[in-house]
């Protein structure tokens, strides 16, 4: 699931002396650019890597996910006889499709595999006071919303192109390799095997393993990854009558408060030909069919006359694993916990975590021609921990801060309405960089910030002795 994140950083007012000393700035770039660096790619291979004689690196990345199918195509333009085995070649996870406006560029995706351009964003307070977002953005700017089988199927095709074997097949389990030189060897169900209607066992022998396999990864548990958190989400796709869905045109909506979800949001977002609505929660997984029908309780004036054509519900992590890499095998996606906190975002995040794993293993094995090690792996981790783990934590302070009561979910809607905060936190989400800030601008927003939260912990006080 995906959505604005907005960054406490722009509410109290704290942010880098300089861009060069804030690990964030260096995130996304525009797609030319990073095509050229792409292509000047360093090669930096440990001279006690052995070569690989006779053919070239094997990888596997197993699911077939933003993560996956990112992954592979990068191995595979770099020179990798790459494999991707994904089972559900239809998947259709429950998630909002929400996608960052760099993405579109950074990952060349098609714009008729957009469904919708959202520029105009509710955010709807318990009390349903709601706030439009989206008056700061410039006429190029939105947000994307695209459907998971549409999206995830692009990228496996594009791997599939440059030159990647896709597997549609059911990952069983993954015996490791005996020496630092020796083969990982994958179990397998191959469904495309026509000798048996239940499909056909295999294994394949790989030097290097991506696991790209969501939240349950079987890859993570080969490697003891460790346990964490989860949330789950649950949507359900209706199809609303024309007129309605021209209110949700170009719009999305958010929806926050107890009823909806004690600590996550329900939301409405549009599809090509219908919306798609849902709410999570990490603390009350029981209780998540109630939360879904109070998102649709509501909404229910706007989706008035709709029909549900069909209902998902899948987990998300809710931090990093423990471990995401050991030897030769590594972590993505959500296999690894890339999931941001209070906004629950994860296609970008994937896809950019398996480019960037691919790229370690094509440096590091001189495009194929050597043996990979886990100190070149390891470069992977180093590099999106500098990068993206400031955004996380950052993330995680947001939640607790904003979701942990109704009046202060009151308080951050209102907070919400501030011109300001929406042209920092659309830049931030947009571009996946800290934008500049107007420092006198800042102090006013710390000021304001600290106002909001003291009205709601003080009427949190009056509806507790109500209550009583």
């Amino acid at each position: 699931m995906a959505s604005i994140a907005l960054n406490l950083k722009t509410f109290v007012g704290l942010r880098p002396a300089s861009p060069e000393n804030n690990p964030i700035t260096t995130l996304a770039k525009p797609s030319s650019t990073t095509t050229a660096a792409r292509k000047q790619l360093r090669i930096n291979a440990a001279k006690t890597s052995p070569k690989v004689t006779g053919r070239n690196l094997r990888v596997a990345v197993v699911g077939g996910g933003p993560a996956g199918g990112s992954a592979a195509e990068t191995l595979a333009k770099g020179g990798i006889e790459t494999f991707l085995i994904e089972r559900k070649l239809d998947n259709c996870k429950p998630c909002g499709g929400a996608i960052p406006l760099c993405m579109v560029g950074e990952f060349d995706l098609p714009l008729d595999i957009i469904d919708r351009r959202v520029t105009k964003m509710k955010m709807i307070s318990p009390s349903n006071v709601a706030v439009d977002i989206g008056q700061t953005l410039k006429p190029h700017e939105y947000i994307g919303m695209v459907r998971r089988e549409v999206l995830d199927a692009y990228l496996r095709d594009r791997a599939a192109t440059a030159g990647a074997t896709v597997i549609n097949g059911l990952f069983l389990k993954m015996e490791m390799p005996s020496s630092k030189t020796a083969p990982y060897c994958l179990h397998y169900t191959d469904y495309k095997a026509k000798t048996r209607v239940s499909g056909e066992k295999k294994t394949l022998e790989v030097d290097a393993v991506i696991g790209a396999d969501g939240a349950n990864s079987r890859i993570a548990k080969s490697i003891n990854a460790g346990d964490y958190e989860y949330a789950i989400a649950f949507q359900e796709r209706v199809k609303i009558p024309d007129e309605k869905m021209k209110y949700y045109e170009d719009l999305a909506e958010m929806y926050v408060g107890d009823d909806v979800s004690p600590d996550f949001y329900g939301w409405v977002f549009p599809k090509c030909d219908h919306v798609a609505i849902g709410t999570g929660t990490v603390t009350h997984k029981p209780d998540i069919k109630k939360f879904q029908l109070a998102t649709r309780l509501r909404a229910r004036d706007k989706i008035a006359g709709g029909k549900i054509i069909r209902v998902e519900a899948h987990p998300i992590p809710e931090h990093p694993r423990p471990r995401r890499l050991l030897d030769r095998a590594a972590l993505v996606g959500d296999a690894a916990g890339y999931v941001t906190k209070c906004s629950g975002e994860g296609i970008y995040f994937a896809a950019k975590s398996g480019r960037m794993c691919a790229e370690a293993i094509v440096e590091g094995s001189e495009n194929g021609k050597r043996m990979v090690e886990e100190g070149d792996l390891r470069k992977y981790l180093e590099k999106w921990d500098k990068t993206y783990w400031p955004t996380y934590k950052v993330l995680d302070v947001l939640q607790k801060l904003f979701y942990r009561s109704n009046p202060a979910r009151e308080a951050f809607v209102e907070m919400c309405a501030d011109e300001y905060v929406q042209k920092m936190t659309f830049d931030s989400y947009l571009y996946k960089k800290v934008a500049p800030g107007n420092p006198i601008e800042d102090l006013k927003l710390a000021v304001n910030t600290i106002g909001s939260l003291v009205r709601a912990n003080a009427l949190r006080r009056e509806m507790d002795k109500l209550s009583v």
